[in-house]
């Protein structure tokens, strides 16, 4: 390294928008702070919010929002909440609901997450991670699990890291009927109760119903209908968080 090179560097991603105008509004919702704003000659945006920036081009010609690819940033952060928090108000407050659907969204966040992502209009993710997220992951879920309890863990894998609700609700629904009469009645009761949530999640409430009603069928002590019950509060809390009704308390 040459003597004159400092380890103080500074990165700012330097994203794209389809939309430059739609990128501004977004983000001043947001709260996020403009510091700079140019359409001519050429588009640039330059945004600041706690203590991170984020800076737009123009987009190059046929880049396509809906596939969601088309670039991102990681946000390292001491505690993800406060963050998920703080944007889920702020887009209550300029849109009367939170934004979980299409571009722009936020993805939910369930208590003890380490992460999760924000979608700006142009198809740009923002994933906020915890610094002291686990740096292994099973993929596949824990080797230490087996049936459907290694199916849950890798349930959790697709819906908190890969953002996918569907090869979630797929890969558990799978396990369940593969390993239903060799697993615990309290791993089956708690397959289920994910499956609830996964399937508020994408949007087919009478699937949720549908396993509402397996779920209750399922013999349980009561130490374990209260670990079950533990579980079905995240579909709960999905579905006020949705509506504005979100309790923290």
């Amino acid at each position: 390294m040459a003597e004159s090179m400092r380890p103080n560097e500074t990165t700012v991603p330097g994203l794209h928008t389809h939309d430059p105008q739609a990128t501004l509004d977004f983000y001043e919702s947001l709260g996020f702070e403009v510091t700079w704003k140019q359409f001519r000659p050429y588009v640039y945006l330059a945004f600041r919010w706690s203590g991170f920036e984020l800076h737009y081009s123009a987009a190059p010609k046929g880049l396509d929002p809906a596939q969601e690819n088309t670039g991102g940033a990681l946000v390292m952060v001491d505690a993800v909440a406060p963050y998920h928090e703080a944007i889920t108000d702020a887009m209550r407050a300029a849109h009367g609901k939170v934004l979980s659907r299409g571009l722009p969204r936020v993805t939910r966040f369930r208590p003890g997450a380490s992460r999760f992502t924000l979608m700006d209009p142009s198809g740009n993710s923002l994933i906020f991670i915890r610094r002291d997220e686990p740096e292994g992951l099973d993929y596949g879920g824990s080797p230490e699990l087996e049936g459907i309890a290694r199916a849950l863990d890798q349930a959790r894998n697709f819906r908190e890291f890969k953002n996918d609700d569907l090869a979630a609700y797929r890969h558990l629904k799978s396990a369940l009927r593969r390993h239903a009469e060799t697993a615990p009645a309290v791993e089956r009761a708690l397959a289920h109760a994910t499956l609830v949530e996964l399937s508020l999640a994408l949007d087919d409430p009478e699937r949720a119903r549908a396993w509402r009603t397996e779920l209750a069928s399922v013999e349980l002590t009561e130490e374990e209908r209260q670990r079950v019950e533990r579980e079905l509060d995240h579909a709960i809390r999905l579905e006020e968080w949705r509506d504005g009704e979100d309790d923290r308390s």
